[in-house]
């Protein structure tokens, strides 16, 4: 049966020696702060930034939190973010998505410092990461990768097939991955005969946001997969993009869903959070 890659533990050994960090940087007159920004009164926006400001609390970073309206202008919300941008105790910025629909995401993202985009989407951002200079990366791909690490399962020239080309997950893993020496392909809704060409992965990410649109025919015996994505079904019950029960005798090692890949997105941001506040203590 395939090794559990459980980000639940993974998680908690992170925010620890975060934890000691923040710590350290205290005592040097630096708090790292990240500044959230939620507009609207979307519920899983608000679950969301919920578990980013109690896991901030748990390990001493400030969390700054503004809210403002469904109706906000794109001017108001430009505003705000300019505002924080100036802010020298602001490490970093996330303006959670999805965002009211009068309100143009690319603009927003593009309007945050990129030395602050703590959620590395900025075109600066992603920029860095294809030239693999130092940046922050979109923290599920990052996530990923520390948990890859944590279980020492090395990528370097291993097949990677990535199902899912997102801004948010697929093609940033993918830079990532080829950062580390990987080969990697990236499949989509598009790709011919998708099958064959991930049962040729060594690593297997899924991130399309289909319940178990992955079963045991597309898997490479020994493959380690990574499911990205997560959907409420008719039982009520959460559910990933691969048929977990399917696959997990062929593989040789599967993160769960839920536990897997969604605690390390957390313990990814505030990562990278104290990260840019030791930048900034540093120059």
């Amino acid at each position: 049966m395939a090794t559990r890659l459980d980000g639940k533990v993974v998680l908690k050994r992170i925010l620890s020696e975060l934890q000691q960090t923040v710590t350290g940087l205290a005592q040097q007159g630096v708090t790292p702060t990240l500044a959230v920004i939620l507009v609207g009164s979307d519920p899983a926006s608000q679950v969301y930034v919920r578990n980013k400001q109690r896991r901030a609390e748990e390990i001493g970073v400030r969390s700054l939190m503004f809210k403002l309206p469904e109706e906000t202008s794109q001017k108001a919300l430009l505003a705000k973010v300019a505002e924080l941008n100036q802010d020298p105790d602001v490490d970093g910025i996330l303006v959670q998505l999805p965002l009211p629909k009068q309100l143009d995401e690319r603009v927003v993202i593009n309007a945050i410092d990129p030395d602050k985009d703590v959620d590395g989407f900025s075109p600066v951002s992603v920029g860095r990461l294809w030239t693999n200079e130092p940046t922050v990366v979109a923290s599920t791909p990052y996530g990923i990768m520390a948990l890859l690490d944590a279980y020492q399962i090395d990528v370097t020239g291993k097949r990677v097939v990535i199902v899912g080309r997102s801004n948010i997950v697929g093609r940033p893993l993918a830079g990532l991955m080829v950062n580390h020496d990987a080969t990697v392909t990236i499949a989509h809704s598009k790709t011919r005969d998708l099958k064959s060409l991930t049962r040729e992965a060594d690593i297997l990410v899924v991130a399309i946001g289909v319940p178990h649109f992955i079963g045991a025919d597309a898997v490479k015996p020994g493959a380690t997969v990574i499911d990205v994505g997560i959907s409420r079904g008719a039982d009520g019950k959460l559910h990933g993009d691969v048929d977990a029960d399917a696959v997990e005798p062929v593989a040789g090692a599967l993160t769960p869903v839920p536990g897997g890949v969604g605690p390390m997105t957390i313990a990814s941001l505030m990562a990278q959070t104290v990260e840019l506040a030791k930048r900034r203590l540093h120059g």
